[in-house]
């Protein structure tokens, strides 16, 4: 079995800040990590492999400093990593980004055996659009699992996949044949400990590096800015709220001491309501 996992190394978000002026984000001295969610989508194909065994590639595009999140995977235990970076990659949305990794999947099939599963985390912490992992599977033409909380079964043999996808009615149980896609949700698993051994293994590595012709990629009006419809106008910061908070003294009685603040607050609240009980 040979397993894809799509990562993304991302801006910390917890340290993020927007320039006061400019409104853009400020990534000096902002550090990088995997994309969290990404990390629920590795650990659980590295289950898979525990179980049934194979090989894991990772494959992220991005800058030479991404690197450092493909030595962090193979700490963890994935087998390979390919780095697909290139000048022409710089500003990619999403329908880029799906181009140049699907582009690079069919690669790695062909170099490392053909892919049984793809693993993405359900969305990134910066872009936050949950497009790829699906993007990536309409190029590929294959099936997908989007949201999938727990891998059931797998059956090599017959080349199924039964998996629990969590929707807003609950949970659906999806049965589905490989090759196929899958994006994982957070908290689905626990992220193991890199051992000592795949830490030793990391830091020797020889990190495989693709440019876009390297990577099979023939059309790069496809790639980067020139390929993205997709044009963020301005990123800014909420402001703060000029009011602040108040503080109600609930007593014996917080529900109604709850309505009696709003009603003094807001005094047209409460004749709006009465006439709307009124007319019904």
């Amino acid at each position: 079995m040979h397993n894809v996992v799509c990562i993304k190394q991302v801006p910390d978000s917890a340290q993020i800040r927007v320039h006061p002026v400019t409104n853009t984000i400020m990534r000096q001295g902002v550090p990088t990590i995997i994309n969290p969610y990404d990390l629920f989508a590795l650990e659980a194909a590295l289950e898979l492999r525990d179980r049934f065994g194979g090989e894991i590639t990772v494959l992220t595009m991005g800058p030479p400093s991404a690197e450092d999140s493909l030595r962090k995977a193979l700490t963890y235990g994935a087998d390979r990593a390919v780095l697909l970076t290139d000048r022409c990659f710089a500003g990619s949305d999403t329908l880029a980004t799906t181009y140049a990794l699907a582009t690079a999947i069919r690669k790695i099939g062909k170099e490392y055996g053909p892919t049984d599963l793809i693993f993405t985390g359900k969305q990134t912490i910066d872009g936050d659009t949950a497009q790829v992992g699906p993007g990536i599977a309409k190029r590929l033409g294959v099936l997908q699992l989007t949201y999938v909380a727990k891998v059931r079964s797998l059956d090599l043999a017959a080349h199924t996949i039964e998996a629990e996808r969590r929707s807003e009615g609950g949970v659906q149980v999806l049965h589905t044949r490989l090759p196929c896609l899958i994006t994982m949700l957070e908290a689905t698993n626990q992220i193991r400990r890199g051992a000592m051994p795949d830490a030793l293994r990391a830091a020797r590595a020889q990190i495989v590096k693709w440019s876009a012709n390297d990577a099979g990629i023939e059309d790069v009006s496809k790639c980067g800015l020139k390929g993205s419809p997709t044009v963020v106008k301005r990123v800014f910061a909420p402001s703060a709220r000029a009011e602040k908070a108040a503080l109600v003294e609930a007593g014996e009685q917080p529900a109604q001491a709850l309505i009696d603040a709003i009603f003094k607050h807001q005094p047209k609240l409460e004749a709006d309501l009465a006439a709307l009980v009124r007319d019904t």
